[in-house]
């Protein structure tokens, strides 16, 4: 299990094993309802790749905010 921190929003537990062979960070952040565009996944506070496998039993998924 992973456990997944929406910075502000509340905490899941995303088993890596329901979203299919070698899942990456990307696919951890749509489980959660985000597109890997919209969100910066930290892993021990460091930003990691949307393409990098999931390699951490806790993640942090940080909103990204556009405005003009």
């Amino acid at each position: 299990m992973v456990t997944v921190e929406v910075v502000g929003e509340g905490t899941h537990e995303i088993d890596p094993a329901t979203l299919g062979a070698d899942p990456t960070y990307a696919d951890l952040v749509q489980a959660v309802d985000y597109s890997p565009h919209e969100v910066s996944v930290l892993v021990d506070d460091q930003p990691v790749p949307e393409d990098r496998p999931i390699d951490a039993d806790h993640v942090r998924v940080l909103r990204l905010i556009k405005g003009g």
